[in-house]
């Protein structure tokens, strides 16, 4: 028994974090290490010296689904590129630095906003808009097409005041418009499009009541480009009875259901049996019923959606085809067809990979769906001798996905962690064991002796699973049962089977932002925003603060099931980022654990000495703020509290109450999530003008021409 004490002991002296040890046993050698999968091994303090941001570059495929946007710069930091490939190097923006500048408090500097944080890039939005509509140009160009391209953006995707403003206001050169699929929505897409070109369109899709088709309608009468798609047949009485008493002609499209479907997770909203559209009989009794009222004119757009992330463009060719022979059909049949809406599915590279055998990723880029899309209609359309029609598309997840960056940091790391047990303590806990869990012992010292380390870890089961059985029958006492603990992980580690990945404590709400995580598994890049100079020791998977055992994020993009990590540096704060969330993620998450949405704010690129500029920013939601939310009155709990205090804590001065209430204020109107630091309150509350601090543009603009003459340390914002 001694001789295995002493082995115990060595193992327990030779382990190393992040592999797997080698020890003898009898003569016999244990494997050797086993380094972290997809990270390389740091076999001397040379090699770790050597490490360098192109390598952390490379095991975070930032390249691959970051171009042109996001790379890691010289300092280890990931930096924003905001006009893609043509930002020049002096315009790069520092994440770390955004962060620092936000959440640092206000005495220092900072606009004192608590993680976790949404860091909107309206440079990258106005990029990816202009890279969309050159791609088509080209495409029309080079095709010899007819007519245009004029795009919309479906507002489902964020419906953020500020992202849909600024589509609108970039978008106005180009004729771009907007969706809607709901009464919300139709209100904030016909104010801000009053904003926009005249002719860029309003698409009004969605389930339709007479409210809804009423304010379309009036839409019309505002002088705005509307169509009303109809996504069921019975809207199309509601339409006639509708325009006829509000004396309007409307225009109307309507949605087809394709036989072409999309195989992938996001393909259930097409094929025939698809949630929305018309089938072709019931797009037949449409034409005849709008004939019959002479009214057939008015039907001038098709439009289709083959399903979100479509990952080639032979499915899309498939599609558009399809859709191209229904228009030249609606033409022929006497209808004044001049659009066709293709709908979205245009993919985001969520992983780099480039593969159209993926949920997650595209293989195309949007030049080939651009050209895809006008070659399939211009084919279709000039055998049957129709005009070519005008195309829009409602691409939404392309425009926004890359615009938005999620922010949070981990606050605690744990690993399993068993007790250690000296050579004198493990021989007065084996002579403590019952007979039948000393045989077990036995047994798994002699597998140890021979080599035989399947049968280790057989035994070694075998007697703590004996032991967890006497410690619920009261026989065993707790030390004992922490000794086994200690025991059995010393074999696991000196064999290569214990688990090496670690759990991340993240201060973050997976449910609130990250929902489609949880709801539909949709992996999104997610990589430490600094220390990239430095080689990742550990991997981990990220836990949420959610009291929820799905709060967590335990698969990553590559197939991983973990991340690569860093150790946590003492009080060191740890950045980690979540990239091209900037569709969806925003208006479908919940309230679980009433944890709101992070702060956000807005930044572009500036001339000044850290290439940027805080031009907006917005705490998240106060505890008060989601109590509301609850149908809770925050203020009359206050006082409920308030006076429950001054009555349960007799004899307390003046002083000490008014410190007491101080106090419960400040939570109520704090975040719900953890402070990290020093300070225990915000210093930028959202008070009186409805959250929102920010600047005009021109404002913003000579904030920016001031900061470029400050002194180098002086950062560039504006704030209220």
């Amino acid at each position: 028994m001694p001789a295995m004490a002493y082995c115990v002991d060595a193992a327990a002296a030779r382990f190393s974090p992040g592999y797997a040890v080698a020890i003898p046993v009898a003569g016999n050698p244990l494997p050797a290490p086993v380094p972290l999968s997809g990270v390389p091994p740091a076999t001397n303090n040379l090699e770790v010296s050597h490490w360098s941001p192109s390598l952390s570059a490379a095991i975070y495929k930032i390249d691959g689904w970051g171009a042109p946007y996001f790379s890691v710069n010289a300092a280890g930091n990931v930096s924003v590129r905001p006009f893609g490939a043509a930002t020049l190097a002096h315009q790069e923006i520092d994440l770390l630095k955004i962060v620092r500048k936000v959440s640092d408090p206000k005495s220092s500097g900072g606009l004192g906003l608590q993680m976790p944080l949404i860091v909107r890039l309206p440079d990258v939005l106005k990029s990816r808009l202009e890279s969309l509509q050159s791609a088509f140009d080209l495409a029309v160009q080079s095709q010899g097409y007819k007519t245009h391209y004029q795009g919309v953006y479906p507002v489902k995707c964020n419906q953020d005041r500020f992202v849909v403003e600024d589509i609108v206001r970039f978008g106005s050169p180009f004729r771009f418009g907007l969706e809607a699929g709901s009464k919300p929505e139709l209100l904030l897409a016909m104010s801000c499009l009053c904003k926009g070109s005249p002719e860029a369109f309003l698409i009004c899709n969605g389930f339709k009541d007479a409210e809804y088709i009423s304010l379309a309608l009036f839409a019309r009468k505002l002088s705005l480009n509307t169509v009303i798609v109809l996504e069921q047949e019975e809207e199309l009485d509601l339409v006639i009875n509708l325009s006829k008493k509000f004396s309007v002609r409307p225009v109307i499209g309507v949605r087809a259901k394709l036989r072409t479907k999309h195989s992938g997770h996001f393909g259930s909203t097409s094929g025939e049996k698809g949630k929305f559209g018309l089938t072709t009989t019931q797009i037949l009794r449409v034409v005849r019923k709008l004939k019959e009222v002479d009214m057939l004119d008015s039907l001038q757009l098709l439009h289709f959606h083959i399903g979100s992330q479509i990952p080639s463009t032979s499915l899309l060719t498939d599609g558009v085809s399809e859709a191209a022979q229904i228009y030249c059909e609606l033409v022929r049949l006497g209808a004044h067809m001049q659009v066709i809406d293709i709908g979205g599915g245009l993919g985001i590279d969520y992983d780099g990979s480039k593969s159209s055998e993926s949920d997650i990723s595209v293989g195309y880029s949007l030049e080939d769906y651009a050209v895809a899309v006008v070659q399939a209609v211009r084919l279709v359309c000039d055998r049957r001798c129709i005009k070519h029609p005008i195309i829009c598309s409602e691409s939404g997840r392309a425009i926004v996905s890359h615009h938005s960056v999620l922010i949070f940091e981990a606050v605690s790391a744990s690993a399993y962690e068993s007790p250690s047990i000296t050579s004198f303590g493990l021989e007065n806990f084996i002579e403590g064991l019952p007979d039948e869990a000393r045989a077990d012992y036995g047994n798994l010292s002699d597998a140890a002796i021979k080599g035989e380390y399947e049968t280790c870890l057989l035994y070694a089961d075998q007697l703590k699973q004996r032991c967890v059985n006497q410690f619920k029958e009261g026989s065993l006492g707790m030390e004992q049962l922490a000794a086994v603990d200690g025991v059995c992980d010393v074999v696991s580690k000196a064999i290569g089977a214990v688990d090496p990945v670690r759990t991340y404590h993240v201060n973050l709400s997976v449910f609130t932002s990250i929902p489609d995580f949880w709801g539909i598994g949709q992996l999104f890049p997610i990589v430490p925003i600094h220390r990239l100079d430095q080689r990742p020791s550990v991997r981990g998977i990220l836990s949420d603060l959610t009291c929820d055992s799905d709060g967590k994020i335990d698969k990553f993009i590559g197939g991983e099931w973990s991340l690569p990590l860093h150790e946590l540096e003492g009080d060191g704060r740890y950045y980690l980022g979540m990239f091209l969330g900037g569709a969806y993620e925003e208006a479908i998450g919940g309230l679980h654990n009433l944890f709101g949405g992070p702060s956000v704010v807005r930044v572009s690129q500036s001339d000044g000495p850290h290439s940027f500029v805080v031009t907006r920013a917005v705490p998240g939601p106060s505890c008060g703020d989601v109590l509301r939310i609850m149908q809770h009155e925050p203020e009359l709990m206050f006082e409920t509290l308030k006076h429950r205090a001054e009555e349960c804590i007799d004899g307390s001065s003046i002083a000490a109450n008014a410190a007491l209430a101080s106090s419960l204020d400040r939570s109520f109107h704090n975040m719900p999530y953890l402070v990290v630091g020093a300070s225990s309150s915000c210093s930028l509350t959202a008070i009186n003008n409805g959250g929102f601090y920010y600047c005009s543009e021109d404002e913003y603009n000579a904030v920016a021409a001031d900061s470029a003459a400050a002194e180098d340390e002086q950062w560039s914002y504006c704030v209220a």
